[in-house]
């Protein structure tokens, strides 16, 4: 009789996740993910040789469904455009696992130049070559401007995506705003694909 599959190595995950989105990974003590999982620090070894595995594992966790889904939106049988809303609705969308995992993703991008590496050379084989599809796309159709450079339209993109959601979210959760009063993630993320392709420049 085959042995039931265990759910350890996703226990750690889980309790990896919690630890470093308060602690940073550095800061996180294996034991104390031990303990949160019901486990021995043995078994953390066993699934993840490094601290550095172990901060993978818990972005992979969430990035492989959302790569599923971030290809999804980009595929090139819509304009452009919609490719991009799609991608800015699917942030919107976004659950709080999701969520914690982007902002611990961003902080040790910042402060870890080898994890950033490494989450680069992932992002290399996910989302970031139909990225790069659907801005070349949108240069050659003349949906984005061609006397941009290529860093600047990325970082507009990505940052209009991202950064708005995750301030409506601390709004909430860190300011005590309440959920009525916030933007809708939706609304937001259209007004934020709009001021990307428009800009914010008023018009005389």
């Amino acid at each position: 009789m085959a042995r039931p599959k265990s759910d350890i190595d996703a226990r750690i995950v889980a309790a990896a996740r919690a630890r470093f989105l308060v602690e940073g990974v550095d800061g996180a003590s294996l034991r104390s993910i031990a303990q949160d999982a019901g486990t021995n620090v043995g078994m953390i070894y066993y699934y993840f040789p490094t601290k550095d595995d172990l901060f993978l594992g818990v972005v992979e966790d969430i990035y492989a469904g959302l790569l599923d889904d971030l290809t999804q939106a980009l595929a090139d049988d819509k304009s452009v455009e919609d490719r991009f809303r799609a991608v800015y609705h699917r942030i919107a969308a976004m659950g709080d696992d999701e969520f914690d995992v982007l902002r611990i993703v961003i902080r040790e991008a910042l402060v870890s130049t080898e994890r950033l590496q490494k989450l680069l050379e992932r992002f290399m084989r996910g989302h970031v070559p139909h990225l790069l599809k659907t801005v070349h796309d949108g240069l050659q159709d003349g949906t984005l401007r061609n006397d941009t450079p290529m860093p600047a339209t990325m970082a507009a993109l990505a940052t209009c995506a991202i950064f708005p959601q995750i301030i409506r979210r601390r709004l909430i959760e860190g300011a005590g705003m309440a959920a009525a009063l916030a933007p809708d993630p939706d609304k937001l993320a259209d007004a934020m694909l709009q001021t990307v392709f428009e800009g914010v420049r008023g018009r005389k």
